[in-house]
């Protein structure tokens, strides 16, 4: 172990964190890196008795000794005070993505914004002065300013529930809501929160089922004849672990980070995985025929002052493919590429 690995490992020790939601994608990173760093972690899930939602956390280098699980629901107030009673910070990553929504009410917005404040309560009486928040870029991107080329979308940026409302964008207006529900939370109680916003997060999988946004890259690999006409930002899952517990760790650290590293277009990302692997058959074609949704810039000035540093979108394309092949996904030849 290099000596500046060695020196991460200590951060934590003898200190005792919260991680909500911890079977998720996200999550399951956070836990990952918090154990790496001799934390001693409380990982809240829905159903400590599923090995789908715990087997891939209790596996990890460290959980033995100091991963505590805890069952905890989103819509049930106080069933997280056990959880986070006696922490130095929590992390709130748990909140519902679905694609295909029925009823968003009950499968999305009470989720996101009740269950938001559920924990930030639990935090308050527990005395905890600095909760990092997941939240998404979903809660920055979607207002009526313009998106092209040459704008820079930064953390000043916030999206406009009516809009998403009258657009029926049900998961943009969960994050949006929730997040807007904790920052006034936060002035109400003189509380201090920390946000981050990534975009579509890709990157190796620890969990083993499988996620909305490594979704996306399989359908594009498993057969799928056209790609959707769509602009995305996209980030490393390893990036956005490590950016929440350096907004807990570093002092200075503070109000939202956009975490984007690259915004691309579906052409754009079916050129760089062809560029890979060129044996996989991918979509030719765009399922319309309208120009092609632009793409914009996001700033990283914020995120660099955390000290880090983004990693290319073409390595996380790759890290995502690999893990999907890895977890039986996806099968595909690559010995040859």
């Amino acid at each position: 172990m290099s000596s500046a690995a060695a020196a991460a490992t200590m951060t934590g020790a003898g200190k005792v964190v919260c991680v909500t939601g911890a079977s998720g994608y996200i999550a399951s990173w956070v836990v990952r890196l918090l154990l790496d760093r001799g934390y001693t972690v409380r990982a809240t899930v829905r159903d400590t008795a599923d090995p789908k939602k715990t087997l891939h956390l209790t596996a990890l280098d460290g959980a033995k000794d100091r991963l505590h699980l805890f069952k905890a629901s989103l819509l049930e107030e106080g069933c997280f005070d056990a959880a986070v009673h006696g922490c130095d910070t929590v992390f709130h990553t748990a909140s519902p993505f679905y694609n295909n929504v029925k009823d968003p009410k009950a499968e999305l917005l009470d989720p996101a914004v009740k269950g938001t404040l559920n924990v930030l309560g639990s935090c308050k009486k527990a005395s905890i002065k600095k909760v990092v928040i997941t939240s998404s870029m979903a809660a920055v991107s979607y207002n009526e300013k313009p998106r092209t080329p040459e704008v820079t979308v930064d953390e000043t940026w916030f999206s406009d529930p009516q809009i998403c409302e009258k657009n029926q964008q049900w998961y943009v207006l969960s994050k949006t809501l929730a997040e807007q529900a904790a920052w006034k939370f936060s002035r109400d109680n003189a509380f201090e929160i920390v946000t981050i916003n990534p975009a579509m997060v890709i990157g190796p999988l620890l969990q083993p089922t499988l996620n909305a946004s490594a979704e996306a890259i399989l359908k594009l690999i498993n057969g799928s004849s056209t790609y959707p006409n769509l602009s995305f930002g996209w980030v490393n899952v390893k990036d956005i672990a490590l950016a929440h517990i350096l907004a807990y760790e570093v002092p200075s650290a503070n109000g939202r980070y956009c975490m984007v590293e690259r915004v691309v277009h579906y052409s754009e990302l079916v050129n760089i995985i062809r560029n890979m692997y060129p044996t996989i058959r991918l979509p030719d074609k765009c399922a319309d025929d309208k120009p092609f949704v632009p793409t914009y810039q996001v700033s990283k000035e914020k995120i660099k002052s955390l000290g880090i540093e983004l990693i290319p979108v073409e390595t996380s394309v790759k890290e995502t493919i690999e893990s999907l092949k890895e977890k039986g996904f996806v099968s595909f030849d690559s010995s040859n590429l």
